[in-house]
Parts: C-alpha cells; sequence; structure tokens
C-alpha cells in the first residue's frame, strides 16, 4: 500500500495563498505540473511565474500568479467561481476541496462586510488569483501524495491594510472570521503576514493546529512572501513526511465527538441522517455519565479530513453542544466489494470483506434481505443466512 503523507505547514511568517504556491513549488511540485492542471480551468488572462529568492538569509521560492494587462477579468461573484471550478476537466477530488475553500472565503467576505454570499464581489482579492492559489494547493498537495495536513499556531501580522472598504485593522475581518477556533498571534514588522486566501486554505485544509507532530521528514519547501524583512523570514513552510509506524496503518480518518446532555432524543434521527447525507463514514451514539452524575449522549462522527467542516458545522447546527471534539485516527480495513447473489429468493446484493485475498465475512445487505422476505412470506433469517451462503 502507498504511504500517505502528512503535511505541517509553519505558519510562524504567516501565509497566503502565493506562499502557498511557492512552498509546495520548493517541495518539488513542478511549475509545468500546475500549469497543466490549472489550465483544465479553461481561465484565460494569466500567467505563473516561479523565482529563487531569499528572505531573511533563507533561500525560497517565490510564486506569482501574473495578470496579463495588470488587471484581472471580470470574475468576482460567487456564481462566476462555481461555474467555473465545477465545469472544468479538474479531478472530481480536486473540484469538491477547491469549491468548499472558495466558498468558505465567500462566506468571510460575506459575514465580515454585513451582506450575502451571492452579493459578495472579491475586491482587491483577485477572483483569478484566489482560484489559481486555491485550485493550486489542492493540486500540489495531491501531486506529492498527502493525505493529511497540520499547522502551526498562525502570525496574522499587525497594524493596518488598505482595502476597497477602506483601512483596517490587521487581521483583516474576513481572515479573522476564517481563522476562528485557531491559535494565532502577531509577530514581527507591522503588515498582514495572513491573507484571506491563506486562512481559508489553512482553516480548510488543517485538521489541526499545534507543534510540528512527529514524522520521518522527507521533504521541506519554503514559499516566499513579497517582502524581505530584516527581523523574521517572511516565509512559509511545509514539512512532509511519513507518520510514525502503527500496527495498523490501513486508513487515516478523522473523529468528530460531543458530550450532550439537554437535547430532545428524538432529533438525534434527524443530525445522524444529515451527518451520513454529508459524507460520514459512521455515525454512533454512546450512552455516559457526566459530572454530578447527569446521564448524557455521546455523539461520535467517523469522517475523511475533508469532510471535518461540513460534518461538525452540522453538528454544532444541529445540536445542544457548544463544541465538539476533532483528532485523527488509524483503522485497519478489510479488502471489500459489493457483488450481486443468486439466492432461492432472488438476487440480493452482498458486501465481501478479503483479509490478505480470503473472503473472511459476507454481510447481505439488510433492506435487500428484507424486500426478498417479504415477497416470498419467509423469516428474514433464512433469507439472510442464504445470502451469506451464497456471498461466500
Amino acid at each position: 500500500m502507498k504511504d500517505r503523507l502528512l503535511c505541517h505547514i509553519d505558519c510562524s511568517g504567516g501565509a497566503s495563498g502565493d506562499m502557498m504556491l511557492g512552498a509546495l513549488v520548493d517541495a518539488g511540485v513542478p511549475v509545468d505540473v500546475l500549469r497543466g492542471e490549472l489550465a483544465k480551468l479553461g481561465l484565460a488572462g494569466y500567467s505563473l511565474r516561479a523565482s529563487k529568492v531569499t528572505r531573511c538569509g533563507l533561500a525560497a521560492t517565490k510564486l506569482d500568479v501574473i495578470i496579463e494587462g495588470g488587471e484581472a477579468p471580470p470574475l468576482r461573484k460567487w456564481a462566476d467561481v462555481r461555474r467555473v471550478i465545477a465545469s472544468s476537466g479538474l479531478d472530481a477530488g480536486i473540484k469538491k476541496e477547491s469549491l468548499s475553500i472558495m466558498k468558505r472565503l465567500f462566506e468571510a467576505e460575506a459575514a465580515a462586510h454585513g451582506t450575502t454570499v451571492a452579493k459578495t464581489h472579491l475586491h482587491e482579492l483577485g477572483a483569478v488569483d484566489c482560484i489559481v492559489d486555491i485550485a493550486g494547493a489542492v493540486i500540489g498537495l495531491q501531486h506529492l501524495g498527502v493525505s493529511s495536513v497540520t499547522a502551526s499556531p498562525v502570525n496574522t501580522g499587525s497594524g493596518f491594510v488598505k482595502t476597497a472598504h477602506g483601512t483596517l485593522p490587521v487581521p483583516a475581518p474576513a481572515t479573522a472570521y476564517l481563522l476562528r477556533g485557531a491559535p494565532v498571534f502577531a509577530s514581527g514588522a507591522e503588515m498582514e503576514r495572513t491573507t484571506p486566501t491563506g486562512a481559508a486554505i489553512l482553516s480548510s485544509l488543517s485538521s489541526g493546529f499545534g507543534n510540528l507532530p512527529e514524522m520521518t521528514l522527507e521533504r521541506v519547501g519554503i514559499g516566499a512572501g513579497g517582502r524581505d524583512l530584516p527581523d523574521s523570514p517572511n516565509a512559509l513552510r511545509l514539512f512532509i513526511g511519513k507518520r510514525p509506524a502503527l500496527p495498523f496503518p490501513d486508513d487515516d480518518v478523522t473523529v468528530i465527538e460531543t458530550n450532550i446532555d439537554d437535547m430532545d432524543p428524538r432529533l438525534y434521527e434527524h443530525v445522524m441522517d444529515r451527518l451520513f447525507k454529508a459524507g460520514a463514514l459512521d455515525v454512533f451514539l454512546s450512552p455516559i455519565i457526566m459530572k454530578k452524575s447527569r446521564p448524557a449522549t455521546k455523539l461520535t462522527a467517523i469522517c475523511r479530513m475533508g469532510d471535518v467542516k461540513a460534518l461538525s458545522g452540522i453538528i454544532l447546527a444541529e445540536t445542544t453542544t457548544f463544541g465538539v471534539r476533532v483528532y485523527g485516527a488509524s483503522r485497519r480495513i478489510l479488502d471489500r466489494e459489493f457483488i450481486s447473489v443468486k439466492t432461492k429468493y432472488g438476487d440480493i446484493r452482498v458486501k465481501i470483506g478479503r483479509l490478505e485475498g480470503r473472503v473472511v465475512t459476507a454481510t447481505p445487505e439488510y433492506e435487500d434481505c428484507r424486500a426478498a422476505a417479504e415477497r416470498h412470506n419467509a423469516p428474514i433469517g433464512e433469507v439472510i443466512r442464504e445470502a451469506e451462503k451464497a456471498g461466500r
């Protein structure tokens, strides 16, 4: 099985879309790969330029998105951006992740300025720049084989920044909105260290914020910001490597959980349905005892890293909890496939599980068995046994 890599983003110097792309190129993503994949968006009027620079004496890669003619094409609304990405020739997974990050950026801008996503315009943030930065980050991480992302506390910078809405304090309102729940600080020269695009990428892709996690380091990439500062590197670093060896490193998942002691239990079915539809791999409830011997329920959802934001949002919106716990986990899974088997009760789908090529479990689909039992007026247990036998 191919090794799945972890990427840790060091944001001590800030974060922006072009810094992320520069770090990915510095870590080994060929610029031509980015150009080729981004060409599938069908966007015109821009080019990519990579150059080697130093930041506070540190060698880094600067990647610029050059808008031809100096003016971005009129592509600034969410409907336009969604159409471009959704109709592109990009891989489905890259489309989904890019759209999710872009949507969060528009939501942040809308919330910051008291309007709606549909009415939000990207002003100083050129939409072409944002699409290239965001889709390019997703493309680059996939090219390197990264399956999970973590990040350090984020240096937002300080001072003020000029925008189409006037001079605003740093972090900019959209940046602050996107970094809710993340550890932040301000250090170094007064300037905007983390941009809304950088914050959108970090907060969407990262499964957690903290120190550099344990890994076998394979690659380091350094992406440069626009200015060379005397006091600290204006740069973003990527550390990419293998996770520590685990007993069964077959599959990486993320666990979201929360304890609830004040919710109408009839609502759990609705919450669970929404979580499954949003991509949860599993959802379950556990009875627990909380402080003062209060009976409660622990709601747990298991999902892929890319679905954490959506699923945690559902839990926060649909339940009475004030917060959720999120952590990574590894699981050992059987090789699995669905087959249709013929029985005297008709065709029934069976999930087959194999361990090292040997069938170790055959689980008939319950709804198929129930329907067959009703059609033939037969005990459902007998239908299940027949399907299991045929599946094996």
